[in-house]
């Protein structure tokens, strides 16, 4: 069976008012690029002559400005799940514009398959190579593309000549069943394969072929700076004193990291600890760090959904992709995030916080309780399971004008009982076996600003002797404070 070939607004034009779109990828890695921007095109007209045109987008992650970025532009936005990044749509959902579910991105297929999410009309995948048969070569990322793709009622594939054809061999597509038939995930270390190296379509629902030829949009990483040297450092410091203490075995365990700057930096800082010694990962996103460090042999095989790199890395990586195959493997996020999974292999966690309360709550996704900024994405999926499970972020934010260590957090993403350690450029709160009073204590002393300590230890005071000694009256006192005058500096509890 051969697919029609279609010029992308011949495919958007099948897309209509109030239906849902899945879209492949995770990060822009492996997300279409060119229908995203016909159907936006199509709502821009339809808004024009004054006809409404909205769809839910789903995808497994946050994606790039041709797809995310492009529709927010457009109004085209009905709803979007489970996670994003771009600051045009970052905006319409804050504005209210756009309607955002945020999700555990363990959980979005099992959602997607219970119907809680409803009908998936229309799912978008991006490929490296089609054959006559439905077998698709995905690219840079796995995400929810599986389900997506079996859900949907059409499909349209991308063929993206910018991604090889030599990616067979990467993939590990892997689909389980629901409950109460799903068994256990076979997946005993982190180089197991349990699926297939091609995703197959039903070809009587592919309704044709879009081609393409566009990189990845993943922007570069930032220098590090002193502050998050500093970050990766302690991180790799507090590892290497466990491995001493032998809290953590000799052979080390898998490791989970966020994307990021600082994730970046706590990567190379691991790299560069002779004490530690080489190891594999287990996570959702491979970044640059990640390749540099399967270079020097210091990571020795990296498990993940999506190949978030920067362009330079990624043309490097695609350039001997017979060398790295051999290093990693990309999996649905279903099985990359897996909580059974992350228990199973004991995985050591590693994920930023927007602000940490000083008894270890941690909100990862709302800036003073409201606004949204990306999601929670897989850190949950990972903190809640893991061996250890770390949380690391500047002492300040806003050229010192925010504490990240506050009395109550404005949004809570995790709670005090899924945080082993906090981690500031400042140093290490081991939560471990301590009592809220003991935890406050060691994250104040440890983690916070010296600007920001004493009134830390002032509201402490406050409370006192209570089990956690919290003022609902006062809780939020630093976050009011910086609404009205653009400082937590100098809060008074009286």
């Amino acid at each position: 069976m051969s697919f029609p070939l279609l010029d992308p607004t011949e495919a958007a034009s099948i897309v209509k008012h109030d239906m849902t779109v899945g879209f492949s990828g995770f990060t822009p890695a492996g997300s279409p690029k060119v229908v995203p921007g016909a159907i936006a095109a199509k709502a821009t007209s339809e808004h024009e002559q004054g006809r409404p045109f909205k769809i839910g987008v789903i995808s497994g992650a946050s994606t790039g400005p041709s797809l995310d970025g492009v529709l927010a532009r457009a109004d085209a936005v009905k709803f979007r799940t489970p996670y994003q990044s771009n600051p045009d749509l970052r905006k319409a959902i804050n504005d209210g514009r756009a309607q955002f579910f945020d999700m555990h991105l363990s959980q979005l297929q099992q959602s997607m398959r219970s119907g809680a999410l409803g009908e998936v009309d229309v799912a978008v995948i991006e490929a490296a190579d089609v054959t006559p048969q439905g077998e698709v070569l995905l690219t840079s990322a796995v995400g929810a593309s599986p389900t997506l793709a079996r859900m949907a009622r059409k499909v349209i594939i991308e063929v993206n000549e910018a991604h090889p054809t030599d990616l067979l061999g990467i993939h590990d597509i892997y689909e389980p069943q629901d409950p109460p038939y799903r068994k256990q995930i076979p997946i005993m270390s982190v180089r197991d394969r349990i699926g297939t190296t091609r995703l197959w379509i039903n070809p009587d629902k592919i309704i044709g072929i879009v081609r393409s030829n566009k990189a990845d949009e993943v922007g570069g990483f930032d220098e590090m700076s002193d502050t998050t040297r500093q970050i990766g450092a302690n991180v790799a410091g507090f590892l290497a004193g466990e491995l001493r203490s032998g809290r953590l075995p000799r052979e080390f365990l898998p490791i989970q990291s966020g994307v990021g700057n600082i994730a970046n930096a706590v990567l190379a800082a691991l790299g560069d600890a002779s004490d530690i010694p080489a190891f594999e990962m287990y996570t959702e996103v491979i970044q640059d760090a990640v390749i540099g460090l399967i270079d020097s042999g210091k990571i020795k095989y990296a498990s993940g959904c999506s190949l978030t790199i920067s362009p330079e890395v990624l043309a490097k990586v695609y350039g001997d992709l017979k060398r790295y195959s051999q290093h990693m493997m990309l999996r649905p996020q279903e099985i990359s995030n897996n909580p059974e999974v992350v228990r199973r292999l004991g995985l050591i966690t590693m994920n930023t916080a927007l602000e940490a309360d000083i008894f270890g709550n941690i909100n990862s996704t709302h800036v003073l309780g409201s606004s949204m900024m990306n999601g929670i994405g897989g850190s949950g999926d990972f903190t809640r399971n893991a061996y250890l499970s770390i949380f690391a972020c500047p002492s300040t934010a806003k050229g010192g004008k925010i504490s990240t260590i506050v009395p109550l957090c404005s949004h809570l993403d995790h709670s005090e009982h899924s945080v082993a350690a906090v981690i500031t450029e400042m140093g290490v709160a081991d939560l471990r076996g301590k009592s809220p009073h003991q935890r406050a204590e060691a994250i104040i002393e440890n983690c916070a600003h010296p600007d920001y300590r004493p009134q830390l230890r002032e509201y402490m005071k406050i409370g006192g002797g209570m089990h956690t000694p919290h003022t609902l009256s006062k809780a939020f006192r630093m976050h009011v404070q910086y609404q009205e005058t653009g400082s937590m500096a100098g809060v008074e509890w009286n």
